[in-house]
């Protein structure tokens, strides 16, 4: 008979036993996740949790305990999502209530999924004072679709602008539950926590499984140890893993020893085995973060199960752009940040470039626009580098005469005139929730971004979900910051991908003096070529300094030039000596000069200052 060492209890217990106390236990077990838009009060009604049920003591405890980043802290977002085991006492019994922290923005939607598919139930907050947002909708109908327990909470009671009643009738009308279900609360004054937490108990199921049947577990979130490696999070639905363990990850295909398998709690408490519906870590010695994916199933290798997980997908890319040293000396430095930053964000994909105007750097594919920026952020924060962002653009499928396919991530990539066929660009169905009285400018700003209207709902009286198709490329510059502008900040926004369609694209060439500046270069609809055109050449006009020769500024496609700006010459008054006499002399100066300028416009550099290479994402500026 097989018999294994309990190291939580220190007993030795035969496989029919253990099945028992494994069985026991699950029904105490409570899995579930939050869901809520940024600012809504996640983080802090988390660490009333954490608070409520002594997992933190209060010399310990700071806000935002699982917002590990300063980045989280300062933005009040959630970058990377966390996991944490909390024990909790209820009319006389021991739960285990497993926390698995989310990211609301939509940049991070894969990895949300992932968290809300190890769940048994969700606790829906809502800012009392806001609302529904856009980001909330989304991710309630993931968790949806999941067959969660939805918990609503209504947070922030203690603002002064808190309107609980029209608030509440949101959520009922959303979700069909009951007025008596919405739990009112305050994260900054720990009122209706307890509440919370006697919902999670009695509203949220045991997780099922069956201890017995092989091992099946989903890794949702990883984060690397620089001492240990890469460290899995997941949840085992079936079976059991044990200390030095043999595992395989499915979709990989990589085998791997248990070195260590733990739960999670303000720290990793290491443990000899998790059993079907709980949620720990495990330490296998992986160095390269891209062998852990989140959506991986985790399985033995002697005994593995037929079916992993469903939904797994490799996380793509949708937004690129070149990142280079301000200093061309730093390139190796930039290669070892940008190995160090994947090392912790296996999302993050580079490859190296090299460009006539900035020398070499990093083609990098971002996830969305908060992503780069949160990217570019880390580097000179955490690595102490100064980078230059090139203009970001998307992914598109272009085909050629012979029928090839062929991914354009970088317009230098774009096949010539002569060789293309047709080109597709990905688009997106966006919702836009916002207030009654912004719709006309809304609605202007969707169509001038090429969108096409789907849908109008009106959510209650004052509030407006706009449904639009729209390409992915326009709103990767400016579209969000307008969005918030013109609904003066009440507008949400959210978006998911849903594919690619034919479009009448152009490859914009940007020229100094007949060079072209390939880090200028973007791909652009037709239509609005001439006029891109024409305002960067005007921005460019502003920003580059002046020489003793002319600078013509040039936007062209293939061998035709649709606008021109010239920056004139400085120009040396050389007849400053000659007082008086021939007009011969002056003439033959300024003949010199001419010729001096001529040779000088052959052999001399147009030096592009930084600032011209962001100057594209704000050609509304009028400044």
């Amino acid at each position: 008979m097989r018999f294994f060492l309990n190291i939580q209890k220190q007993t030795i217990l035969g496989p029919v036993s253990l099945k028992i106390v494994i069985l026991q236990a699950m029904k105490n077990i409570r899995n579930f996740c939050i869901i809520a838009h940024i600012d809504h009060g996640k983080s802090t009604l988390a660490d009333r949790l954490l608070q409520m049920t002594n997992t933190i003591t209060d010399r310990d405890f700071q806000d935002q305990m699982l917002d590990s980043m300063d980045l989280e802290r300062e933005r009040g977002i959630t970058i990377k999502s966390h996991a944490i085991q909390m024990d909790y006492t209820h009319e006389g019994e021991e739960y285990r209530l497993n926390l698995i922290d989310t990211p609301g923005h939509v940049d991070f939607s894969y990895e949300v999924s992932r968290s809300i598919a190890a769940c048994e139930g969700a606790l829906l907050i809502v800012d009392a004072s806001q609302g529904i947002e856009a980001q909330t909708i989304s991710n309630l109908y993931l968790a949806l679709d999941h067959d969660l327990v939805i918990i609503p909470v209504l947070n922030k009671m203690d603002l002064p602008g808190a309107m609980p009643e029209e608030v509440t009738d949101e959520i009922v009308d959303l979700i069909g539950c009951s007025a008596d279900e919405v739990i009112p609360a305050s994260g900054k004054m720990g009122f209706g926590v307890e509440e919370v937490l006697k919902a999670i108990i009695e509203r949220i199921p045991p997780p099922a499984g069956e201890p017995d049947a092989p091992l099946k577990a989903l890794i949702f979130d990883s984060i690397y140890n620089p001492f240990r490696g890469v460290v899995a999070y997941f949840r085992v639905y079936d079976g059991k893993i044990h200390q030095h363990d043999h595992v395989q990850f499915m979709n990989t295909k990589k085998q791997y020893h248990a070195d260590e398998v733990g739960v999670l709690k303000i720290k990793q408490h290491p443990r000899g085995m998790i059993s079907a519906g709980d949620v720990g870590y495990i330490i296998s010695g992986i160095k390269d973060a891209r062998e852990v994916k989140v959506g991986d199933t985790i399985t033995h290798v002697k005994e593995p199960t037929d079916k992993p997980v469903k939904g797994f997908e490799n996380v793509k890319p949708m937004v690129f752009a070149g990142i280079y040293p301000v200093d061309t000396d730093d390139f190796e430095e930039l290669r070892a940040a940008m190995e160090k930053l994947q090392l912790n964000d296996a999302s993050l994909t580079y490859e190296p470039e090299s460009s006539a105007a900035l020398g070499f750097g990093f083609r990098c594919g971002f996830l969305g626009m908060l992503h780069m920026e949160i990217v570019q952020e880390r580097l000179e924060r955490e690595f102490d580098m100064t980078v230059i962002n090139t203009v970001p653009n998307v992914s598109y499928h272009a085909y050629t005469n012979q029928g090839e396919l062929k991914v354009v991530n970088n317009p230098s990539d774009m096949p010539g005139p002569n060789e293309l066929e047709s080109i597709e660009e990905p688009y997106i169905s966006a919702q836009i929730i916002t207030k009654a009285g912004f719709v006309g400018p809304v609605m202007s700003l969707c169509l001038e971004k090429r969108g096409i209207v789907k849908n109008q709902v009106y959510l209650t009286t004052d509030r407006v979900e706009l449904s639009f198709e729209m390409p992915l490329s326009e709103i990767v510059f400016d579209f969000y910051d307008k969005l918030k502008t013109i609904s003066r900040g009440y507008a949400s926004f959210d978006y998911h991908p849903i594919g690619y369609k034919p479009s009448n694209l152009i490859k914009l060439d940007i020229l100094l003096n007949g060079d072209h500046v390939d880090a200028l270069s973007a791909l652009i609809h037709r239509e609005n070529a001439y006029d891109f055109g024409k305002r960067i050449c005007l921005k460019l006009k502003q920003l580059i300094p002046r020489q003793q020769y002319d600078i013509a500024i040039q936007a062209g496609i293939g061998s035709k030039i649709i606008a021109r700006e010239t920056v004139k010459a400085l120009r040396k008054d050389v007849t400053a000596k000659c007082y008086g006499g021939d007009i011969t002399r002056k003439r033959k100066l300024l003949e010199k000069q001419k010729k001096g300028k001529k040779r000088m416009r052959q052999v001399g550099n147009v030096e592009v200052p930084q600032q011209a290479f962001m100057a594209v994402l704000k050609l509304d500026d009028k400044s």
